[in-house]
């Protein structure tokens, strides 16, 4: 199988359009009696003396994040076609689209499955936690001024040089388990921790070590790179058999011919990394309590099947601009095609690629809470994740209700991603021993209808923030019945 270097511009095109959803860590969870919430704070308390999680069927979350456009935005009149990409125009459509470009535009895609989870309390208040889960996480970041400047083209950049340090692309499957316990030190506060073990199975990691884009006053461009492509994967770089550069990737297919051999690569330990978590909360009386949390501060070192791509040159591109495909001079197409030739042109293959490190995105928590009731809980929550450079800000309003482990519900209000219209909802509901749950952290208001090849379509207006995550645990024991404090 051969992955052709040519269809990278058409993949950074795709990642501006994936902007109709997007999030960040799941807000609405954290006040809900659930046992995933402890994923969030390892401190938190959570419902019965035993749980039990079983593969594919107790935690299946879907994350989204970015902060660009929506799909919406891109389209003029809300019809889909080559045609009518409004942001492929010049005017106001255009403008609106460039308006709502930041510094800095990100996508972050993830996705999680549960493949084993245990519980259990000990005396009256240590509970111990075991969980096991696979993970595929992306991160792909884009400067603004990198979009501003093929569309509106040089005029505004003339003589200026860009930096472009945080062009950013990292993309990971691993495996994950979590060993953590928690456990009130005083009848007030109760603190918990876990230890990650930490196993990468394939990854694709841009090393960023300086670009600078230079608009010369000839409308020519120079450019200034220190990048490197690093991956750990199946995967072979080859080279054009006539002009002898880098033009395609050939995936290692002879090495998976049966199952068990994919088996074997999989739960292979061969990328090894090491995480911890930390959390508490405290209690001030029955009505009012205090919450923080350090989250996902780990790494993965790769190791196995390792081969780099870099560039350490300065070329000069000939200045061609999405100014150039308005009045016609050239195609779309052909602007794709002549970037991915300049670009190819300079890459070349390391012969002795060594280690690489990537970090999981670390995210602080800290809430508050007030209980004026037994069953109703109003919780601030606020929540700060380090992406690379980047960092993401989410706070978040919410109602809870909490009928012992019987029925949990949540209504919540984020604010996030430059929005200001995101509406979360929860709900958990027990019978026996099963404990049914759903979530989402943004519930689309606004919805518009779009055609593509004469079918119509519904799709939301803005969504620029959404975790769904939905399950079934084994729950034994109430909490109700359990000495949550220690005797004074």
């Amino acid at each position: 199988m051969q992955l052709r270097f040519r269809m990278l511009p058409v993949l950074l095109t795709l990642f501006i359009m994936a902007g109709s959803v997007a999030a960040q860590t799941s807000q609405a969870l954290y006040y809900m009696n659930l046992q995933q919430r402890n994923t969030l704070n390892p401190a938190l308390r959570t419902p019965g003396r035993v749980f039990i999680g079983l593969p594919g069927i107790s935690d299946i979350s879907v994350r989204v994040d970015n902060n660009f456009p929506g799909l919406t935005d891109l389209f003029t009149n809300g019809v889909i076609s080559d045609s009518t990409f409004a942001f492929l125009e010049p005017g106001e459509d255009l403008d609106n689209f460039l308006a709502g470009l930041g510094t800095n535009n990100s996508f972050e895609p993830q996705a999680g499955v549960q493949l084993f989870g245990l519980a259990f309390t000990v005396g009256d208040d240590l509970k111990i936690t075991l969980d096991i889960s696979e993970h595929v996480d992306a991160n792909f970041v884009l400067p603004g001024d990198l979009i501003t400047l093929g569309f509106e083209g040089n005029e505004v950049y003339m003589g200026q040089d860009i930096d472009l340090s945080s062009l950013r692309a990292d993309m990971k499957y691993y495996h994950e388990i979590g060993l953590g316990a928690s456990k009130n030190v005083t009848e007030k506060l109760r603190v918990g921790a876990r230890v990650l073990i930490l196993s990468g199975v394939a990854s694709a990691y841009l090393t960023n070590n300086g670009i600078t884009l230079t608009v010369n006053g000839d409308n020519t461009h120079t450019l200034d790179a220190d990048i490197s492509l690093n991956v750990s994967a199946p995967v072979t770089f080859l080279r054009d058999a006539y002009e002898g550069v880098i033009d395609h990737a050939r995936f290692d297919e002879g090495r998976f011919e049966n199952s068990r051999q994919w088996v074997a690569y999989v739960s292979s330990m061969a990328n090894p990394g090491l995480g911890f978590e930390a959390g508490a909360e405290y209690s001030f009386n029955d009505m009012f309590s205090v919450s923080a949390a350090i989250t996902d501060m780990g790494f993965i070192k790769w190791k196995r099947d390792r081969s780099e791509i870099y560039t350490t040159k300065t070329f000069q591109f000939n200045g061609l601009t999405m100014q150039d495909v308005y009045d016609e001079s050239v195609t779309f197409a052909e602007l794709l095609n002549w970037a991915a030739d300049s670009i190819q042109n300079s890459i070349e293959l390391s012969e002795s690629p060594g280690t690489y490190t990537t970090y999981l995105p670390l995210c602080l928590t800290a809430g508050f809470s007030f209980t004026p009731v037994k069953y109703f809980t109003a919780g601030l929550l606020s929540q700060t994740r380090f992406v690379g450079e980047q960092v993401h800000e989410a706070l978040t309003l919410s109602g809870n209700f909490n009928v012992g482990s019987v029925f949990s519900a949540t209504l919540a209000y984020t604010i996030a991603n430059r929005r200001y219209d995101n509406l979360g909802f929860g709900l958990a509901v027990r019978g026996g021993f099963f404990q049914f749950y759903a979530l989402v952290d943004n519930m689309p208001l606004k919805w518009t209808r779009v055609t593509s090849g004469g079918k119509s379509y519904s799709l939301p207006v803005n969504m620029n923030m959404i975790h769904a995550r939905l399950g079934v645990n084994f729950i034994f024991g109430y909490r109700e019945n359990e000495k949550v404090l220690p005797a004074m």
